[in-house]
């Protein structure tokens, strides 16, 4: 399997809900369909909701990994009709 490389990074460890969702739909919002954003996100209620929120909206999650002490890596390809 081919890996996975994100078009854009966003950073949102030090933010909290409901700006984690609000950041990543703005940035999605500026690619192009089939584009990949990784998102950097903090343990607890934004690695809980921001997911499971794309992909209510028609995004697709590639991968959800561990990269430091509570920091989480999410891969998201933009969805067509946003």
């Amino acid at each position: 399997m081919a890996e996975i490389r994100a078009t854009k990074r966003l950073d949102i460890t030090g933010d909290c809900c409901p700006i984690t969702f609000v950041k990543t739909k703005l940035a999605l919002e500026e690619m192009q369909p089939g584009e990949i954003l990784e998102v950097l996100l903090a343990e607890g209620e934004p690695l809980n909701n921001v997911p499971r929120s794309l992909k209510s909206e028609g995004h697709k999650i590639h991968q959800v990994r561990k990269v430091g002490p509570n920091i989480y890596s999410l891969l998201v390809e933009r969805g067509e009709d946003q």
